[in-house]
């Protein structure tokens, strides 16, 4: 089993993925009228922050049979908050059938939602509770939209990928929140990059370069605890860092283009933009990363967050062969059109359930491309160069144990290169 895990997803799997969701996009224009003779197809939502909600109205711009039986959250407020909301909603409100005996919150609301009955769940928590949660959704045989990353270290990215091996095995359906693996341009282009427009591929690099997300200062009466889910972005336990967080969308194409994952990185960054102040906790704002892929390619990788700076989400990749733009492509621009990503994800989860599309399990992919993103991160905090096997199979878990309400949770320093 461990062997498997360190190993992940071959050069056939990384194929067979693509493919199915190209066709899962072909076809799933039949499913609202099949699944509709088959009656509504019940979802749930763990995590009810602007990523969840979105998450909801998404399954329902993908299917108007869609019906919302259950919420969760950690913060009652919220998880009550997003039920008024979505009933307020005049697009939403008829898809909204939650009792209020199924509206759920604090750190183990989420084991009682599992309990009921739905087609799937939507895990939209931040990251550091992914592989609890997602552990929990297999053991609970719950098809998952699990959104990304699904882990922030090495520890939990093992446990998330024995929980995804299970659910393999089990059959179950599971999409990620990689939502450039559903968005027509970037399957057609990658198709076409793999059956060899480009000639081989020699090279790449990655940006996420934008500004600061959200930093929050403390409430009056707030816990370390409370305060740290609140500001979650700017505290590495939660979040990952920057490159976890938002640079794995990018790191994703990498691994999708090469079929395959780094074997090694060096990189570097720190904190140059953030001032030592409370919200913005402890993590970094910017990194820099050379990936080294099988066969000595390399991909250079940017992402920071500062204000009034030079912003580009972007990736580009070079081949030995000329093809339409050159001997670069941005990764999409050999085809276009297709349905709103964020949407048609949902449409692909909820065929591949339905029977009317291919089987879908994204689990061990996205699980590959999160490592991508955390080996970036503990070269640059360590300083050193690091393998992928080494870095995998570190005993390192930095999410903190024994949460309470109450108890002292002060954050960790900012990590310093070298300490």
């Amino acid at each position: 089993m461990k062997e498997e895990m360190k190993k992940g997803l071959t050069r056939r799997d990384f194929g067979k993925t693509t493919a199915l969701s190209a066709t899962a996009m072909a076809g799933f224009s039949l499913l609202k009228n099949a699944h509709a003779a088959a009656g509504p197809m019940k979802i749930g939502v763990i995590g009810c922050g602007g990523r969840g909600t979105g998450a909801v109205q998404n399954a329902i711009q993908a299917n108007d049979q869609i019906e919302l039986v259950a919420v969760c959250d950690v913060f009652e407020d919220r998880a009550k908050g997003a039920v008024d909301q979505f009933k307020k909603n005049e697009n939403l409100a008829k898809n909204i059938k939650v009792e209020p005996e199924n509206i759920f919150w604090d750190l183990d609301g989420y084991k009682k939602l599992l309990q009921l009955d739905m087609d799937y769940v939507i895990l939209a928590t931040p990251p550091g509770f992914r592989p609890e949660h997602f552990e929990a959704v297999v053991a609970a045989k719950k098809n998952c939209f699990c959104e990304k990353p699904i882990a922030v270290d090495p520890n939990g990215t093992r446990r998330f990928m024995a929980a995804a091996k299970k659910s393999e095995e089990m059959k179950l359906h599971i999409v990620t929140g990689t939502q450039r693996r559903h968005q027509l341009p970037y399957v057609e282009t990658i198709k076409k990059i793999h059956d060899g427009v480009l000639g081989d591929i020699v090279g790449g690099r990655a940006y996420w370069d934008g500004t600061l997300p959200h930093a929050r200062d403390r409430k009056a009466g707030m816990s370390d605890l409370e305060y740290q889910l609140y500001n979650w972005y700017n505290f590495c336990w939660i979040c990952g860092d920057n490159i976890v967080e938002q640079h794995v969308h990018n790191l994703d194409i990498m691994n999708w283009v090469f079929q395959s994952h780094p074997v090694a990185v060096i990189a570097s960054g720190g904190r140059a933009w953030k001032p030592k102040i409370e919200k913005y906790g402890n993590i970094w704002d910017h990194f820099s990363c050379d990936f080294i892929y099988p066969n000595d390619v390399h991909v250079m990788s940017f992402s920071r967050h500062w204000n009034n700076s030079y912003n580009e989400v972007s990736e580009l990749i070079f081949g030995t062969k000329k093809g339409p733009n050159g001997f670069v492509s941005n990764c999409c621009d050999m085809a276009s059109g297709g349905r709103n990503p964020y949407v048609q994800e949902h449409a692909d989860l909820q065929a591949s359930i339905a029977g009317e599309g291919p089987y879908l399990n994204e689990a061990m992919q996205v699980a590959e491309s999160v490592f991508t993103a955390i080996i970036g991160r503990m070269a640059a905090y360590s300083g050193k160069k690091l393998s992928w096997d080494e870095a995998l199979n570190m005993d390192l878990d930095i999410v903190p144990k024994g949460m309470s309400w109450d108890k002292a949770m002060p954050p960790a320093p900012i990590p310093v290169p070298g300490a």
